[in-house]
């Protein structure tokens, strides 16, 4: 009997072996499992009145029961491609080229968060548009672009807003190829508004519905949810929920928030989206996280402490 039960589950351990092999060579790689009750900043102000805003509050603000900081990821945006006035094709970080000396203590700080085992991307796209349209227009100039300055900058990913007309083919492509290029540790996310993940084509043009089954949305690794600004809203938890019920895992869908009023419409109170998302996490363990944007003047510390968001929303999910 011993030998028996032996045989019969090194006979099941053979055959999950043998799937999970096939499953690893399909044509991309499954996206590592997203980590749920994320705490994330999309940074684009860098200077404010003429003043570098400091990343270090970040690393200085530590969770005692993981040793790390509190904010577990953060944006780094907004990047553009585009022409110069001569035809040159760039890259942009909001209105300069990543490499300017106004940039390099921002560059430094974003080495000593990833040190302190926060993950930095780069946010592609937003509401300026041109980007996408320059970069499937004219790939084989704007991809090289585009790997080279993730590359240089050592970034642990991509976070694409597409608010333009894109087709499902062309994103489809863009995924294909970073994973090709950068690896199943790469870290891919998207930032719909709410209403696109159920209402069909939205801004981005193409049916999320329709990317997130084919195996490249399965290589996507979460979306970061536009909740604001009419298509969503975290003052209640319908919105997130409709999402859910919809079929997207909730460890896979991070409610986005504008900061403070000054950043954007939509500003929902930051005591009335941390009660939304203490009920979200009861409903849903897995709860994907909460982003604010934008780091720098996120309420209640606003320009003093911005992280004084990160440590309510890490609270209210437990």
């Amino acid at each position: 009997m011993k030998s028996q039960t032996f045989f019969g589950k090194f006979r099941i351990l053979i055959l999950v072996t043998l799937a999970c092999t096939f499953a690893s060579g399909s044509a991309l790689a499954q996206a590592p499992g997203a980590t749920s009750k994320r705490v994330t900043y999309y940074y684009q102000t860098q200077y404010y009145n003429g003043n570098y805003v400091s990343l270090s509050p970040i690393w200085n603000q530590i969770n005692p029961k993981t040793g790390k900081p509190v904010v577990t990821d953060v944006m780094v945006a907004a990047f553009h491609l585009g022409y110069n006035s001569d035809n040159t094709p760039y890259i942009h970080l909001n209105d300069n080229v990543p490499s300017d000396p106004m940039f390099t203590q921002m560059w430094q700080e974003v080495a000593t968060l990833q040190s302190y085992g926060v993950t930095v991307r780069m946010m592609l796209g937003g509401a300026a548009q041109g980007s996408y349209a320059d970069l499937f227009n004219n790939w084989s100039t704007f991809y090289p672009i585009l790997m080279q300055t993730l590359q240089q900058y050592n970034l642990d990913g991509i976070d694409m807003d597409i608010e333009e007309t894109v087709s499902l083919s062309n994103a489809q492509m863009l995924i294909d190829q970073l994973n090709t290029d950068f690896g199943p540790n790469f870290i891919m996310t998207m930032a719909p508004v709410a209403t696109a993940l159920t209402n069909g084509p939205n801004l981005s043009g193409f049916n999320y519905e329709q990317l997130s089954k084919s195996k490249e949305g399965k290589r996507l690794n979460w979306y970061n949810v536009q909740f604001y600004s009419g298509f969503g809203s975290m003052a209640t938890p319908t919105d997130y929920e409709q999402i859910i019920q919809f079929g997207y895992p909730p460890s896979r869908i991070v409610a986005g928030m504008i900061g403070n009023p000054a950043d954007g419409n939509g500003y929902v109170s930051y005591q009335t989206t941390a009660q939304t998302i203490r009920t979200l996490v009861t409903e849903y363990p897995t709860f994907g996280g909460a982003d604010s944007w934008e780091y720098f003047n996120t309420l209640p510390g606003g320009l003093a402490n911005p992280v004084q968001w990160a440590e309510i929303m890490a609270k209210a999910m437990k």
